[in-house]
């Protein structure tokens, strides 16, 4: 449920500002009031956390520089170097290594591209050249041309031939350059020194490489300090947003701020602000303010929590909490979309395992979400007679006996007739899954609605029945079976009109059901397409079918490809390969697949009906990192 919330009003004495700020963190209710804030402590603490976080990430690379061969003078590297220092100095005199290193890794590339410019033209000192000029007035220019040019050098032109090449010529031509081409820069270096050079500043390299590894044992410091300025950070945020009261003395100077604390906890900032002489005003939240939204679960629903929070997302302050029948009914979509019980069995037994490790220190919320949906993944699984992909003549009979007919592969292996019958019966599924679950979406906001306008609400349920079994007909029927014979379509059409009609005449109700219908008719485009979209809506769930088929033939392929060589001593480990990456893969799609298709089902189709935009902003208190929710 959502819980109430309180939007606050504090008002504290400038003198006593920090100290305030500080005890209402110690409170650790308020969920202050959102604010673009800057300021010049803000600033300095964003560039501080920037750089201990650009020193944090270099040093995770130097983390076991045994294993990179970087070494010291000693040709030892001294990783707990760094747990002496303190943070700061640590920071800084990391990023004093990385500036010089900057500045050695660009002299030695240009000096490794001076290297490679001269390399073709041999071992020579240009020192030598710039002699003869001096001492002998012998003046030595080299030139590459191509045989085209070189073959239209004038006759007075001396030079000598270096080299001859498929596509170059190189000459040192004596005396003159050639008219209109510069020669090549002769450069301050010989081969031997740049080779010299070079040498040097990769061993400086190698220097600097060893001492920033020396430090790699201040890792745990850097992440302390990131922490705390992040403390910072959050504490100086707090301090912008709080409003100074202007015209004041400065004695009596005061500032105030604005923040949401749940009604249930509005008693813990009352005592604060009795016992520390803050003015406190408390009112229930306006419409146009952003209200945060603090959920409270069940221990059921309470492992959706993983979820949410990764997917960060929380529902508005005036919508409905639907966390149970999310968790439901992405339960179930798991299953089917994985689809496969062996699948489920490697969840569980990791589940298992995570939950005993962690017993005496309580087991993580996502530990038990994997027991859950590894549960849902195992029993469809043996419903469906699925076990790795494996054909069902090679799966032992009694995993066999124990599946369900109806949706089993044992069935649909027996004919053509039985695997269209099994087909059938899975989109059926899929289709009530479908009904039942919007229905529950229409039968929330049916809640919700005020007025005539509940009747718009059954009216969406009408519809919703009657394209379930417009759908089942025209979509599920196969050669096997023909639902035709079974379910009269024409009733059910006959109630999807009747449902058009209520929520055409009472969606807009607001007071007067003729001026309802009035907007019905102004509306009359998007009415018309909500039908096309109830029935969308309906055959969204057959992804549920249709992603659990391609996850079972990927499994089924892998299965394939690596059976014949299990047979096979020399290439069985092949086969051990292909059957470990194959299903890897196939995890690692279907839980793409998962969050894809079965969150979207709850988050979209399911919450479009609901009346539920996911648009809220999550309840976060300025509070002390170690004080627990």
């Amino acid at each position: 449920m959502v819980l109430p919330m309180k939007k606050i009003f504090l008002v504290v004495q400038n003198k006593n500002q920090e100290e305030s700020l500080k005890m209402l963190r110690k409170i650790g209710v308020v969920h202050l009031e959102r604010k673009a804030v800057s300021s010049n402590a803000l600033t300095k603490l964003m560039e501080r956390k920037t750089r201990a976080e650009m020193v944090l990430r270099v040093l995770k690379l130097y983390e076991k520089p045994e294993k990179k061969g970087t070494k010291n003078i000693s040709g030892t590297v001294n990783a707990a170097a760094g747990k002496d220092l303190p943070a700061a100095e640590l920071v800084g005199q990391v990023l004093e290594c990385l500036e010089e290193r900057k500045i050695l890794l660009e002299q030695s590339l240009k000096l490794i591209a001076e290297r490679n410019r001269l390399s073709e033209w041999g071992n020579f000192d240009p020192k030598d050249f710039s002699y003869l000029a001096e001492k002998g007035n012998i003046n030595f220019y080299l030139y590459k041309l191509s045989h085209n040019v070189f073959s239209k050098l004038p006759d007075d032109v001396r030079y000598i031939t270096l080299d001859m090449e498929k596509n170059f010529i190189r000459i040192v031509v004596l005396d003159n350059e050639l008219p209109g081409r510069s020669p090549l820069a002769l450069g301050e270096f010989s081969q031997k020194e740049l080779n010299s050079f070079i040498a040097d500043v990769q061993d400086k390299l190698a220097l600097v490489d060893s001492k920033i590894a020396g430090f790699a044992g201040g890792i745990s410091s850097v992440e302390n300090e990131i922490d705390g300025i992040l403390t910072d950070i959050e504490f100086e945020t707090a301090r912008a947003k709080v409003y100074a009261v202007d015209d004041v003395p400065e004695d009596s100077a005061v500032s105030w701020l604005t923040g949401f604390v749940p009604q249930e906890d509005l008693g813990l900032v009352k005592r604060g602000a009795l016992e520390n002489g803050w003015a406190l005003l408390a009112k229930d939240p306006e419409p146009e303010d952003i209200t945060p939204t603090k959920l409270k679960h069940n221990r059921f629903a309470k492992l959706l929590s993983p979820l949410l929070g990764f997917l960060n997302i929380s529902p508005g302050y005036d919508e409905p909490d639907i966390s149970g029948w999310f968790l439901l009914f992405f339960t179930i979509f798991f299953g089917m979309i994985f689809g496969d019980a062996a699948y489920g069995a490697l969840f569980l037994i990791i589940a298992i395992v995570g939950i005993f490790k962690t017993m005496k220190k309580g087991v993580p919320a996502g530990l038990k979400l994997l027991l859950l949906l590894g549960s849902s993944n195992f029993i469809w699984g043996v419903l469906t007679c699925s076990w790795f992909g494996m054909e069902v003549h090679q799966i032992p009979l009694f995993l066999q006996q124990i599946s369900l007919p109806p949706i089993s592969n044992v069935t649909a292996a027996v004919s053509p007739f039985y695997a269209g019958i099994v087909q059938q019966n899975l989109m059926i599924i899929c289709f009530t899954l479908a009904l039942l679950h919007l229905c529950i979406g229409r039968i929330i906001a049916f809640s919700r609605a005020k007025s005539l306008k509940k009747l718009a609400e059954i009216g969406s349920m009408a519809m919703l029945t009657g394209m379930y079994v417009v759908v089942l007909i025209l979509i599920a029927s196969n050669a096997s079976r023909d639902l035709n014979d079974y379910i009269p379509m024409m009733p059910f059409v006959y109630i999807l009109g009747a449902g058009f009609a209520l929520v055409f005449v009472f969606s807009g109700y607001e007071g007067s059901v003729g001026k309802s219908f009035l907007d019905g008719f102004k509306n009359i485009i998007s009415m018309i397409l909500g039908i096309a979209n109830v029935f969308s809506d309906i055959m969204s769930y057959i992804r549920l079918w249709a992603v659990g088929l391609a996850g079972a033939a990927i499994a089924s392929t892998v299965v394939s490809m690596a059976g014949p060589m299990l047979g096979n001593l020399i290439f069985a480990i092949f086969g051990v390969i292909i059957l470990v990456f194959g299903h890897g893969l196939n995890l690692v799609l279907n839980m793409l697949s998962v969050l894809v298709h079965g969150v979207r089902l709850n988050t979209l189709e399911f919450s479009g009906h609901v009346g539920l935009t996911w648009s809220g902003n999550a309840y976060k208190p300025f509070k002390d990192k170690e004080k627990s929710e």
